[in-house]
């Protein structure tokens, strides 16, 4: 059911495609979108499923003729291969699109052709161009993808051609991965040692499943992109993830409205005594009343907030102090200071800033985590712990999954919910949304947020 519903609309872009063409805009939202299921498959992620729900879901249930039960019942599964399903069709159709860019002029051959020679690269020159392609990544995303391919490089050589690496070649590395030590170039006893020898190394703790798994993702990732663009004859790594032990409970979820307001009645009255510096209050309650990311709260400075037509705002930019940074484009944005958070008198506290670099001083820089580390420890650990909320799913970021929710069950238009904390608005009529919302309408949907 899942194949014939994503085969239909193929069929349908590609009837557009040759009939009226397709829009660059359009054709790198659908890229953007790919990148979402990519990253989604095999896990929890809330930006994929935004996406699933705006454009295919509600399509796919009354075309499959799902009953509210059936749905239920097989939801988690469904939304597994409806993730896949899409990430596959926009791969054809990106493909597709990208065959129309030339023309061949090539006479039909009189005689029996020789055998095509594989196409093939080698390994070194396929990843400067992957890693070319993808300077739009993150700082940190650009660092992850460099780290996974370095094992990949190291294993086969740089001058390997890819065309000479087989399936078996591909298990043997995937067996070489889950042997990696923990950190394994900063560790004393393997930082020095070869890829090889770091893994007969005993006594080490190995890597874990989700580790793995992101390594042979990233594997993937860039051998479908290769045989794509005509270095690789073939696709390796595909369907080659390590099963996961399942768990009752995983991946992060959104707080209940009886936890938030525990959350909230801490955080202002401290009944506890868990909030010990002013840092973790604001910092927490900003997480609660906007949904921003841990990073984005953590680095912000006393210039980020702002007032515009009477309304203010934080400003969430990479701009200021070098060492800020934003996850994406669409991270880049200003969301409106709920009014509740102007009534406990932040404004106040935030003018009492205004000599310093930024306004949570107590929050040092991490390279790996940026400003947000010590903040996230606090509210993880000490904090949930302290209020005997702790427990799967439920961590800082889940602040962030409980406004994107209660925002929708206020009847929210998802596309300025997505703004609103930073997603790439996914559909295709979104693309000639260029100016985006206003404060005004995002200061009124976030004013529908109840703790």
């Amino acid at each position: 059911m899942v194949r014939s519903y994503f085969a239909k609309a193929l069929d349908g872009y590609v009837s557009r495609l040759n009939d009226t063409g397709w829009p660059d805009q359009q054709l790198n939202l659908l890229k953007q979108e790919l990148d979402v299921h990519e990253d989604a498959i095999g896990g929890f992620d809330d930006l994929s499923d935004l996406y699933l729900d705006a454009g295919n879901i509600e399509g796919f249930r009354a075309s499959a003729g799902l009953s509210d039960d059936d749905w239920a019942e097989n939801e988690s599964d469904l939304r597994r291969e409806l993730r896949k399903a899409r990430r596959d069709q926009i791969k054809a159709f990106l493909c597709r699109a990208e065959s129309l860019e030339g023309f061949s002029f090539t006479e039909p051959a009189q005689t029996a052709p020789a055998p095509p020679q594989a196409r093939s690269a080698s390994l070194g020159d396929a990843y400067a161009d992957f890693m070319a392609e993808h300077q739009h990544w993150s700082d940190q995303m650009a660092k992850k993808a460099r780290g996974f391919l370095a094992v990949l490089l190291e294993y086969f050589g740089q001058d390997r051609l890819m065309a000479d690496i087989t399936r078996n070649d591909a298990s043997e590395l995937k067996k070489v991965v889950q042997a990696l030590p923990v950190n394994r170039n900063t560790k004393p006893e393997t930082r020095h040692l070869p890829l090889m020898e770091a893994i007969e190394i005993t006594g080490v703790q190995k890597v874990s499943v989700e580790t793995v798994n992101n390594h042979l993702a990233m594997f993937f990732r860039f051998w479908d992109w290769a045989e794509r663009h005509g270095h690789a004859p073939h696709k390796l790594f595909e369907g080659m993830k390590v099963a996961k032990a399942k768990r009752a409970k995983s991946g992060r979820k959104a707080y209940t409205k009886a936890q938030t307001a525990k959350l909230y009645a801490e955080l202002t009255e401290n009944h506890a005594g868990l909030v010990k510096k002013d840092d973790h209050k604001w910092g927490s309650l900003l997480g609660l009343y906007t949904g921003a990311r841990l990073n984005e709260i953590a680095q912000l400075e006393h210039g980020d907030i702002g007032q515009e037509d009477g309304i203010w705002f934080i400003n969430i930019t990479d701009d200021g102090d070098n060492k800020k940074r934003v996850k994406a484009n669409a991270s880049r944005r200003k969301v409106p200071i709920h009014s509740e958070l102007i009534r406990l008198g932040f404004l106040d506290w935030v003018a009492t800033k205004a000599n310093e670099p930024r306004l949570f001083m107590t929050f040092s820089y991490d390279q790996k985590d940026g400003y947000g580390r010590n903040l996230g420890r606090w509210f993880n650990t000490r904090f949930l712990t302290g209020l005997g909320s702790k427990e799967d799913g439920l961590v800082f970021h889940s602040l962030r999954h409980t406004a994107v929710t209660r925002m929708r069950q206020a009847g929210v238009e998802l596309a300025l919910v997505q703004e609103i904390v930073g997603h790439e608005r996914g559909s295709v009529t979104d693309g000639y949304f260029g100016e985006g919302y206003t404060l005004a309408q995002k200061r009124d949907a976030i004013k529908k947020f109840k703790v």
